[in-house]
């Protein structure tokens, strides 16, 4: 089936090539663009895209708020954000990702890890562009050796749903947790949604970092 994507970027011009980029690809198309956050969260409400790619900087309410509103905690039925933006920074990453965003990206990724992010999202699958990964990694090792942000018990989870959080902190999708295990997608799908109601977790990405915090992953 095809995804149905909604641009929220307040450049013309970017909105133009993401969609140039993606009406090419097989199986994508572009459902509508917005030009500020206000006018996102309403063609969102109206059209229910598959995903939404959301610019930060944007005039009326920021691509962050926009998120929240869309996708955050409390939201009955949220949408799969993705967040692209030029600006890596730590406030925005870890913003975006609490706001319920499913992933986080650069602008100058180029296109082969937009088409992923786009089809990665739609999966119900979370892609963090990779220098801001490598980073939020450390971040979280770091946080574990010093003991600081622990996080929960770890007795909560069965030794599957451990080895399908380890295996999620790696960034394997569910397809290759699915492999590696030798268990079908709709398997881990469930055994992950358990670990996220277990966690208190919104997606992958908090999973991965509850994984960090306790010591799960290396």
């Amino acid at each position: 089936m095809t995804i149905r994507v909604l641009l929220a970027d307040d450049q013309p011009m970017v909105r133009t090539g993401f969609r140039y980029m993606l009406d090419a690809e097989d199986g994508i198309e572009v459902a509508g663009e917005a030009g500020d956050g206000i006018e996102a969260v309403r063609l969102a409400g109206e059209l229910r895209p598959d995903v939404v790619l959301m610019d930060v900087r944007m005039p009326g309410i920021d691509g962050l708020e926009a998120t929240r509103r869309l996708a955050g905690p409390g939201v009955e039925d949220p949408l799969r954000v993705v967040v692209v933006t030029t600006f890596d920074l730590d406030e925005y990453v870890h913003a975006a990702l609490t706001g319920g965003a499913v992933g986080f990206l650069l602008k100058d990724a180029g296109p082969s890890l937009l088409m992923e992010a786009v089809r990665a999202a739609d999966r119900g699958d979370a892609l963090v562009s990779p220098r801001i990964t490598v980073r939020l990694l450390r971040h979280f090792a770091t946080a574990h050796a010093s003991g600081a942000d622990r996080g929960g018990p770890k007795d909560g989870l069965t030794v599957r749903e451990r080895d399908i959080v380890q295996a999620v902190a790696r960034g394997a999708t569910n397809t290759e947790v699915a492999e590696e295990l030798y268990v079908t997608v709709s398997t881990v799908k469930t055994h992950l949604a358990r670990v996220q109601e277990k966690l208190g977790a919104r997606n992958r990405v908090e999973v991965a970092a509850w994984a960090y915090r306790n010591g799960l992953a290396t």
